[in-house]
């Protein structure tokens, strides 16, 4: 099983890292991340309004490239199609398992990128908290916005609410848009490709996961342009805050560790080493201890050096 070293160091691995630990640890906080959804409904007379600002906005900067691509995904079966299965498949495809290619294969850097995704992942359930939005595909129709995924749901196991299986849209929050965290986990994936992938392939796919997941969460009219420069923030600040919070879960483990006696105790500290120097003697002006022995035959006395023995001597008085 691989091992882990805190990120960023040369220093060896210092904790063992086991799948039935992380593979809690990850469900966990995707059930906070599904039942912050749903949590945080807010009012949907507020949520349109933050939508429309959103879109108000976009329309004054001329940033505002979901109405074009909307319109392109709408008309052409083609790319709205196989966009809706981006859409409604990769982000909790693709994710786990860049999760688990780190964990197997690049241990040493699996602690640091799964707190990295984590601690954005949280960040932006508190988005979801604070400024529940509509999205585009749920604006009234004079805004010119098109639900692409319940247009082609026939094609796919997707209902007409979000990417949510049919009969179960109640189980998602539609107005948690704001930050989109299909674009922030599609960028955390890419810069895990780009980091730690050794083939062009890899490379490739870096650029490019992301780069699409941005097109289509606006083409299917899920996402405007600022959810998803929102969705990258969430993810730099989470970025940031990971070595904090690396050295907090290090602490409270090491506190947990005591607490369960896997610390040394005061008693074993306080026991004096035992004396290895049994047999051992030191005679005045000897500075180190030599094995005192008894040589049959050599007519040394019992107590004598064995220099002295060697001369025959008796060991003189002291």
């Amino acid at each position: 099983m691989p091992q882990t070293e805190t990120p960023d160091t040369g220093a060896a691995p210092r904790n063992r890292l086991r799948w039935w630990t992380e593979l809690p640890l990850i469900l966990l906080v995707f059930a906070f991340y599904t039942a912050g959804r749903l949590l945080a409904r807010g009012d949907v007379s507020t949520a349109v309004d933050n939508g429309l600002a959103i879109l108000r906005v976009e329309k004054f900067l001329r940033i505002n490239g979901e109405h074009p691509l909307n319109r392109l995904f709408r008309t052409e079966a083609w790319i709205g199609i196989p966009a809706d299965f981006w859409y409604a498949s990769l982000h909790y495809a693709v994710t786990p398992a860049v999760l688990v290619w780190l964990f197997r294969s690049r241990a040493l850097h699996y602690r640091a990128a799964r707190t990295w995704l984590m601690t954005s992942t949280l960040i932006g359930l508190i988005g979801f908290t604070l400024l529940p939005t509509c999205p585009p595909r749920l604006l009234s129709a004079e805004h010119g916005f098109v639900d692409t995924m319940a247009q082609y749901s026939s094609w796919g196991w997707w209902g007409s609410e979000a990417s949510a299986p049919r009969g179960m849209g109640g189980m998602t929050n539609q107005y948690a848009a704001m930050p989109s965290l299909h674009v922030g986990w599609a960028l955390w994936c890419g810069v895990m490709l780009w980091r730690h992938g050794r083939t062009p392939l890899a490379k490739t796919a870096a650029v490019v996961y992301p780069l699409v997941t941005t097109i289509v969460v606006m083409g299917t009219a899920n996402h405007y342009f600022l959810d998803a420069v929102a969705g990258a923030a969430v993810m730099g600040i989470g970025l940031l805050l990971t070595p904090l919070v690396l050295r907090r879960a290090e602490r409270v483990r090491q506190w947990y560790a005591a607490r369960a006696g896997l610390a040394p105790t005061a008693a074993s500290v306080a026991t004096p080493a035992p004396i290895v120097s049994g047999g051992c003697q030191t005679s005045t002006g000897e500075r180190i201890p030599r094995q005192r022995e008894s040589r049959s035959g050599s007519g040394a006395e019992p107590g004598a050096s064995p220099s002295d023995a060697g001369d025959g001597a008796a060991a003189a008085a002291r």
